[in-house]
């Protein structure tokens, strides 16, 4: 039935183009809240097959974000785009395919900064050094923690700041810079505090 109400407001805007905008707009508005609402359905889908905490209900969040990934785009949703590749990087790394993980969370970082959301860029940065981490990759690790660290302080989430400085501290600790690493733990500590 949207089909032939598609056509026939394309045949009607040719023919009458006042008209035809009238019938148009108010078919791709209900096509893209359809779509909207779809990608919505199947995000909180994922979302709660994730709050399962079992390897078979993530298995089976990440088919449903999979599933709402292409709608996020086609609806140009940077934002919830973003948000749903960081789950999908969540589930990845909690079932230790880190690899996976580090991919998902890089498509997410440029999404992120276009978006202009400097906070959550913050964290998608931690979460990227965290799996570095994870897979003994600490110089990486270090450099993306490093990058988060001015962000965090810029929009001033101390919780974030405090996060990325025991990230740092946990770093060298492995490196054996044990010096270096009670500098950011001892940074990090007034930060817990206040939060």
């Amino acid at each position: 039935m949207t089909k032939r109400l598609l056509a026939f407001s394309i045949i009607l805007s040719a023919v009458f183009p006042v008209a035809g905008i009238i019938f148009t707009a108010p078919i791709l508005a209900q096509t893209q809240t359809n779509e909207q609402a779809e990608a919505q359905r199947l995000f909180d889908g994922g979302f709660q097959l994730f709050q399962q905490h079992t390897a078979s209900s993530y298995q089976e969040a990440i088919k449903k974000w999979e599933a709402a990934l292409p709608l996020w785009r086609k609806l140009g949703d940077k934002a919830q785009e973003a948000k749903t590749l960081n789950y999908i990087g969540f589930v990845y790394s909690a079932l230790g395919e880190k690899k996976q993980a580090l991919n998902y969370f890089q498509q997410a970082l440029p999404l992120w900064r276009a978006v202009g959301d400097r906070a959550v860029e913050a964290k998608t940065l931690n979460y990227i050094g965290f799996v570095y981490n994870a897979l003994e990759e600490k110089k990486q690790a270090l450099d993306y923690f490093h990058k988060a660290l001015p962000l965090s302080r810029a929009v001033g989430d101390g919780a974030v700041e405090a996060e990325t400085l025991n990230y740092i501290g946990l770093v060298y600790s492995a490196l054996g810079e044990q010096k270096q690493a009670l500098d950011y733990y001892q940074q990090a500590l007034p930060l817990w505090r206040a939060v």
